[in-house]
């Protein structure tokens, strides 16, 4: 999504902003926040975690983080608006950048990143998964300071930060490592497979643009395609597509959960 809002909005300056649903607007009040952001100009699109960067001139940045159904959308400005749309910013190119979220578990953000950091708006956030920084060391760290579940780690965005639901349960299927092991008793062997899965798995879900369970659609609302490629999520009770074995499922940490009993240990 940022890889397609950067082609859709850098350059592009905001003339107008209408507003929906405060509880969306987290930072700053919402008349402040309509009165910031028109005049300013997207210089840049970056990722951090979950959560996506829009630097404006002046030194803000307009900040959206989906949680479970929201959308960020480019679209012509004539074109009927989702029922639970909160932002609509009129671009000078006649498109306008628009979020809507109809659960409202998202939120958008707009301010210096250090007043979003120092207001606690914007969350402390681990190691990216996709970056140098990612070391097995680091992740070592990360699994061995804690007794919970593994699944339970990775959904803590303190330790690594930007993995979900799906794409946990689809690196521990790749390393062969069950969601609901402790992270302590994992083996060095297990941490280094699991280290190595992660980006296995992020890359190939961003080749494939996504999945699209349920809510997820890109900038242009187009769906992913990576939901026909998942291994294990969603599939609780087929058979394994590596070895037939039928997946086992539970909560977990939460979270529904999937695994297979043979291929994971």
């Amino acid at each position: 999504m940022a890889r397609d809002l950067r082609a859709a909005v850098v350059g592009r300056r905001v003339t107008s902003v209408t507003l929906g649903h405060p509880k969306v607007l987290r930072f700053p009040v919402p008349e402040v926040f309509a009165a910031v952001l028109p005049g300013r100009r997207v210089e840049a699109v970056t990722r951090r975690g979950k959560f996506i960067f829009c630097a404006l001139d002046g030194g803000e940045d307009l900040v959206f983080h989906l949680g479970m159904t929201g959308h960020v959308l480019v679209c012509e400005a004539n074109t009927e608006p989702a029922r639970h749309t909160h932002l609509r910013a009129l671009l000078d190119d006649g498109r306008e950048l628009r979020y809507d979220d109809a659960r409202r578990f998202g939120r958008i953000l707009l301010g210096p990143r250090s007043t979003l950091e120092e207001s606690r708006a914007l969350p402390a956030l681990g190691v990216e998964p996709l970056s140098d920084d990612f070391t097995a060391q680091r992740f070592d760290a990360v699994l061995r300071s804690t007794t919970r579940t593994v699944k339970a780690a990775l959904l803590d965005q303190r330790g690594v930060a930007g993995l979900g639901n799906i794409y946990i349960d689809e690196a521990c299927h790749l390393a062969g490592i069950r969601p609901q092991h402790r992270c302590h008793t994992l083996t060095r062997t297990q941490r280094a497979a699991l280290h190595a899965a992660i980006p296995v798995v992020l890359v190939s879900a961003i080749s494939n643009r996504g999945s699209s369970i349920d809510d997820y659609r890109d900038v242009w609302n187009a769906k992913g395609g990576n939901q026909e490629r998942l291994q294990v999520y969603g599939r609780g009770g087929r058979p394994c597509l590596r070895c037939g074995t039928t997946l086992k499922h539970a909560t977990v940490a939460g979270r529904t959960t999937v695994w297979c009993p043979s291929c994971q240990r």
